[in-house]
């Protein structure tokens, strides 16, 4: 993978991700983040949920120790973020909704402002 892939899907993913990892691991654990999503395979785990344990790891990773597998996965995540964002519920309590807890399983919380 070339370095201008690397760096741009570095940026993709830091814009994408606005939860530190500590805000990521602790949301990660409450019954709210393990109630939405898609599960797979019976493990009882979402989709979401998974790659939220990912992101924190990708997170606390020096750049020099990731891998093209870590940055396929950063670009995954930019883009579930992108499509999630577009399809905000209009009428629906944003704060509690399944909406925002699904993306902050992915690392995003839409109501923080950078």
């Amino acid at each position: 993978m070339a370095d201008d892939d690397r760096d741009t899907i570095e940026r993709d993913f830091d814009e994408a991700v606005n939860m530190s990892a500590s805000e990521l691991e602790e949301w990660l654990q409450t019954d709210e983040s393990q109630s939405v999503g898609q599960k797979s395979g019976g493990s009882g785990e979402s989709t979401g949920h998974e790659s939220g344990r990912r992101i924190v790891e990708l997170l606390h990773a020096k750049k020099s120790d990731l891998t093209d597998d870590d940055y396929a996965h950063m670009r995954k995540v930019h883009g579930y973020v992108q499509r999630h964002l577009a399809q905000e519920p209009a009428k629906e309590d944003v704060e509690t909704s399944r909406w925002r807890y699904s993306l902050m399983n992915w690392g995003h919380d839409p109501l923080k402002k950078k």
